[in-house]
């Protein structure tokens, strides 16, 4: 991917109905979707209290000597984790300590636990309220709004899932959660819109339960697939089973449109695709969409590795040779999104070597996922043409992103994103290119093979799913093309008294 953004967050939960240690399955569904979230991860069990472990970073390997004590610190049947990248809160180190999922509160009346992955919109609104009841609520991540807003109805003794109705109801934003109770019960639920993906699955025979944000989590523990939570749907793990209810009426599906190009694994599933298969066929309609390209190219070659398998779908629909002429440095595990500018350029230029024989004297096109600020793909450029590179062309297989994200992605503002005020051409010179060739929005959507209106695609076309999501991005448009100097991520100021346009 190019310098991009930031994921979201992976979660994992499981209970064993036969009471045993839940911990292992809990680890491993994390460990399989570790590339969601690389800043920080954390485990909770329950024996009847909660037994957390947090840390930041990726998820340590555990020794065969060490897992006898893990078991210890983590007894329990019933577990939640989560892998973490910050869109919300702030991004000093204690921010992030604190920020560490899952969380948790414990009151005289309340006891839960929670795992979030998605962006919560309306964060002024829900601080203010739940302070109210919190009034030393300190707010670090979205995680802890939705626990806290939880804890609010419950302590207004209504039921999990009347609480969990009134959260839906009155939270703007994507919400994929999964959580415990104070009795241990185990729970999930998602947005009214399901930006977000969450599926269900249990082992063979049935005595062990578990959510996970990608099907992924499910393989790695030997897990049957079971079904995908709907938008607005509320699933608990009891009695042996999966109890599910439709507690909140949706208009529309709107799944996040870069699952499918970036987020998710290539061999998770999706809409009942695997994604590799979909991003293959990104690759054949970029061929059919580019052909004058393509017939003056020599090779293609892919930016590893979210882009190979459109690279290979490419080579399949046009018989132009792929070469893996580009690689990875697999343990340089810094992430070019997390960094400051200044830092971005010096980690993207270790990241990615290039085999400089299959470069020199040749007209190259380079597959990429997507271009959202043009920091990698201008050093890749820039290292390209050093290697002797005769035409460089940019195949990419997401549409131009024009606007922020709201629901997950850190990309807040429209003066970061070079989509929004420079056309193909304009990134094109600015990067370096001859030229930058998207994939169009209706083929793109096709390959998916979910409907429009079943996406969420506001980074790409400024329509947004939820209302104060769509008002956010119109006002700050506004001011933008205005010359006003944007004041950072758009949902976490006070926007009560902007204008609907």
């Amino acid at each position: 991917m190019d310098d991009t953004v930031g994921t979201e967050c992976g979660v994992f939960a499981a209970v064993d109905f036969r009471k045993n240690s839940i911990f292992p399955y809990v680890y491993w569904g994390m460990r399989a979707q570790n590339h969601r979230g690389h800043q920080s991860h954390g485990f909770l069990t329950y024996d009847g209290k909660f037994n957390v472990h947090r840390g930041l970073d990726l998820i340590p390997k555990i020794k065969t000597k060490d897992i006898p004590n893990w078991l210890l610190r983590l007894p329990g049947h019933v577990g939640i984790g989560n892998v973490r990248y910050t869109t919300s809160g702030r991004l000093n180190e204690e921010a992030l300590i604190k920020g560490i999922q899952p969380v948790t509160i414990e009151t005289k009346k309340v006891k839960l636990a929670i795992s979030f992955n998605g962006n919560i919109v309306n964060t002024v609104g829900l601080k203010k309220e739940i302070c109210k009841t919190f009034s030393n609520f300190s707010y670090d991540c979205d995680a802890e709004l939705i626990c806290r807003k939880l804890a609010v109805e419950l302590m207004q003794n209504q039921d999990l899932q009347s609480a969990v109705r009134t959260c839906i109801k009155e939270v703007e934003g994507a919400f994929s959660v999964s959580g415990i109770t104070q009795e241990g019960e185990l729970f999930a639920f998602k947005d009214p819109y399901g930006l977000r993906p969450l599926c269900t699955g249990c082992n063979a025979e049935g005595n062990i339960c578990a959510f996970s944000s990608e099907t992924v989590g499910l393989d790695i523990n030997s897990f049957n697939h079971g079904f995908e939570i709907e938008p607005g749907e509320f699933v608990k793990a009891a009695d042996g089973d999966l109890e599910r209810k439709q507690i909140i009426a949706t208009k529309r599906k709107a799944l996040c449109a870069f699952e499918f190009a970036y987020f998710a694994r290539p061999d998770s599933k999706l809409n009942g695709s695997y994604v590799y298969k979909v991003r293959e066929e990104f690759g054949k309609n970029l061929g059919r969409e580019y052909e004058d390209i393509v017939k003056n190219a020599d090779v293609i070659l892919s930016l590893p590795e979210t882009s190979d398998d459109a690279a290979y779908g490419l080579h399949e629909e046009t018989g132009l040779r792929w070469e893996r002429g580009t690689r990875r440095h697999r343990y340089v595990t810094d992430r070019a999104f997390i960094l400051l500018s200044h830092e971005r350029h010096s980690t993207i230029n270790r990241k990615i070597n290039i085999v400089d024989h299959r470069i020199s004297g040749r007209n190259l096109i380079i597959v990429d996922d997507s271009i959202v600020r043009g920091d990698t793909t201008r050093v890749v450029v820039k290292k390209m043409r050093k290697l002797g590179a005769k035409e460089v062309h940019l195949f990419i297989t997401f549409p131009r992103i024009i606007g922020p994200c709201f629901y997950g992605i850190d990309m807040a503002t429209y003066g970061e994103l070079i989509g929004s005020t420079q056309t193909p051409q304009e990134i094109a010179q600015t990067i370096g290119a001859d030229s930058v060739n998207f994939q169009s929005l209706e083929g793109f959507i096709k390959a998916t093979g979910l409907k429009k209106e079943e996406l969420c695609l506001g980074c790409v076309t400024g329509k947004y799913p939820t209302p104060l999501a769509q008002r956010l991005a119109n006002w700050m448009r506004k001011k933008f093309e205005g010359g006003h100097k944007e004041i950072g991520r758009l949902y976490e100021i006070d926007v009560e008294n902007i204008s609907e346009t």
